[in-house]
């Protein structure tokens, strides 16, 4: 069964409203969090090939979501490694997996998450930690969301 996530209007990656933004809409798969993503010309690094940052940003939003789906309650990164694998090429459609793999008593979260090619070959992996993000940090964040967030520990009525 697939759930579709929350989509803010402002975030880089999820956004629905940020011009410069991936435009990502994850989902609840399997136990699992999922998306996918194109990426486009102008994120190449080297001619042909994309950037390994945006790589690396699709890879900690999706372990956030991870982390938010299975404690609800949104988190900031706190270390991050990503292992690349091969090149990720604009134009190719690739999936990105998230899972939570620890909860240590909802104060430190850890996660993994696979980039994966249309070849089902991953292209590059990683591995997190993350920190819930503060009560008084929440304030105003539901207005962001299209939708209810109050699952994750945001006033209702976010949009």
């Amino acid at each position: 069964m697939s759930e579709p996530l929350l989509r803010s209007r402002g975030c880089f990656v999820c956004g629905v409203g940020n011009p410069a933004g991936l435009k990502l809409a994850f989902r609840r798969e399997n136990g699992e969090v999922r998306a996918e993503w194109t990426p486009r010309p102008e994120f190449a690094g080297y001619k042909g090939v994309v950037h390994g940052g945006l790589s690396a940003t699709v890879l900690d939003e999706a372990m956030t979501w991870a982390c938010a789906v299975a404690s609800q309650r949104f988190c900031y990164a706190a270390e991050m490694t990503v292992r690349y694998l091969a090149p990720v090429r604009p134009g190719e459609t690739l999936t990105v997996r998230a899972r939570l793999t620890a909860n240590r008593r909802q104060r430190l979260f850890e996660a993994a998450a696979e980039l994966t090619g249309p070849d089902g070959r991953p292209r590059a992996t990683a591995s997190g930690k993350y920190l819930p993000i503060p009560p008084e940090a929440l304030t105003g964040m539901a207005d962001d969301f299209l939708g209810d967030a109050a699952a994750f520990g945001l006033p209702a009525g976010g949009g």
